[in-house]
């Protein structure tokens, strides 16, 4: 855990020092106790690297693990119906003749799998059983013997209760992707009959039997490495998908996992790093997740859980990026027409200043982080800042007016559209004290109320037009979210 791993690294250098005062020995033998204790210690504070919190956790239950079953046999049926096989030749004697044979061109027919069942294996990954599967395949033969003729046709093979039981195996690499290995496979067939359309009648006697056991062999020793191949590959596919996601041109998410994925009986926990960086810059914040759990509930097929620390992540790369730092002028102050004449109706003391209606330009720059909280079905934001007030005289030169530091609160409505997580912001309530005034004191109220205008019909539209990209959520095997429920619970921890 990353945050309990920042507190043990600090107490493990506390107790060094004081310990350091109690060595006794020669040179040599302190250096000796101090070799050892770092052996002693580095395990421990890998194990702490290792299991660092995530800033998101992403949880599929039975429920999920159902779904994707239905839609992952469909599209394996599909699959298995335009599949190619190469052909197979052999030799075979059939009584005192050796026959050459080669079986060619087969085409699956039809496929049926009327039983399918999926769940959790605690500690492992995830089993995959079929029960009573059957298939139709044609193909076609032919056979050349010694002083025989050669004979060709087509025949029809018949494949029925079929049970195959599939492991997977869930865990994750060190570059944070995750990784799917076949863990166990067990294949059972009932039966393999063969039908030959065409040919001699001694060539029924030869095939129609060495076909059967044949098959039943191949199969046997096939399905079973074609399935560990399929998944191969799909690991594959798993390691070449990237980590890092970009949001726009100022941010990019860390997707990668922190620890192997939790497989638990109802469901499987992936944490997710869960970290936003300014774009080109890689560096961890100054601060930590902490432990968090999802709600023990499975009526739903996958929760996402969002803490804290991913949002205070994207507040510090955004203000990083300089995306809370806003110059209000007439040409974006569309809104409402920002002169000397609206600000003196709030700030009449200007009047003696500005002799002629002049254009005014705001200057706002959050000095700080902005600071998030998540509390039971609310999100808030908090922006310190300064802002700046300038009048833009008919000469084209700037006369500074006054400038104050800001601090306004703010409630962030949080919403899921196409696979994005979207945040806009509600101004709540602003506050205003003045630093430096060309115009003399005057009432702080009527500054705020003003300031409060500008915010609400200016500043928040504009945060919120850039906001409004959104996050992109994890995107498990290409999922799409319906209904999608938001709920903000207090944080607590939890292991499962």
């Amino acid at each position: 855990m990353a945050a309990v791993g920042g507190v043990v690294h600090g107490l493990l250098l506390l107790r060094m020092r004081k310990g350091g005062a109690s060595w006794r020995g020669g040179p040599s033998d302190k250096g000796e106790k101090m070799r050892k204790m770092w052996y002693s210690f580095l395990p421990c504070l890998l194990v702490l690297q290792l299991e660092a919190n995530p800033g998101l956790k992403v949880r599929i239950t039975q429920k999920g693990l159902d779904y994707g079953r239905k839609i992952g046999i469909e599209l394996l049926k599909q699959r298995v119906l335009k599949e190619t096989f190469p052909s197979w030749s052999g030799q075979e004697s059939f009584s005192l003749v050796k026959v050459n044979y080669t079986i060619s061109r087969f085409k699956v027919d039809a496929v049926d799998i009327p039983e399918t069942f999926a769940s959790f294996i605690p500690g492992t990954g995830v089993s995959l059983s079929v029960a009573h599967a059957s298939a139709t395949i044609s193909a076609d033969w032919s056979v050349a013997a010694w002083l025989l003729s050669k004979d060709q046709g087509g025949f029809t093979l018949f494949i029925s209760e079929l049970f195959l039981e599939i492991v997977f195996k869930v865990s994750w690499d060190s570059t944070g992707h995750l990784s799917v290995l076949l863990h166990n496979c067990q294949l059972s067939i009932g039966s393999v009959k063969v039908q030959l359309n065409e040919g001699s009648s001694w060539i029924y006697s030869f095939l129609s039997g060495f076909l059967e056991k044949a098959i039943h062999s191949k199969l046997d020793e096939n399905i079973c490495l074609n399935i560990e191949y399929k998944i191969q590959m799909m690991d594959a596919q798993f390691r070449k998908q990237k980590v890092l996601s970009q949001i726009d041109a100022f941010a990019q998410i860390d997707y990668s996992l922190v620890s192997s994925p939790a497989v638990f009986k109802s469901h499987i926990n992936l944490d997710l790093k869960g970290t936003i960086y300014p774009v080109g810059n890689h560096t961890d914040p100054p601060f930590v997740p902490a432990p968090f759990g999802l709600p023990n509930k499975g009526d739903s097929m996958l929760y996402l859980g969002v803490s804290n620390y991913f949002l205070k992540s994207a507040t510090l790369a955004y203000y990083r990026a300089g995306i809370f730092n806003i110059t209000i002028s007439k040409d974006i102050a569309t809104a409402f027409n920002l002169t000397t004449a609206i600000l003196k109706d709030f700030v009449p003391e200007i009047a003696l200043h500005c002799q002629t209606v002049c254009p005014v330009i705001l200057k706002l720059m959050a000095t700080s982080p902005p600071a998030v909280s998540l509390q039971s079905d609310t999100c808030s934001l908090w922006i310190t800042g300064s802002v700046e007030v300038f009048a833009v005289l008919p000469n084209s030169t700037i006369q500074y007016i006054f400038a104050g530091n800001l601090t306004t609160s703010t409630r962030g409505n949080l919403t899921v559209i196409k696979q994005k997580l979207i945040i806009s912001l509600l101004l709540k309530r602003l506050q205003f004290s003045l630093l430096r005034s060309a115009v003399g004191f005057f009432q702080i109220s009527l500054v705020e109320n003003f300031l409060s205008y500008a915010l609400r019909r200016v500043v928040i539209p504009v945060i919120n037009d850039k906001l409004g990209k959104g996050f992109p959520l994890p995107n498990l095997a290409h999922t799409t979210l319906v209904g999608p429920v938001i709920k903000m619970n207090q944080v607590r921890s939890s292991s499962s």
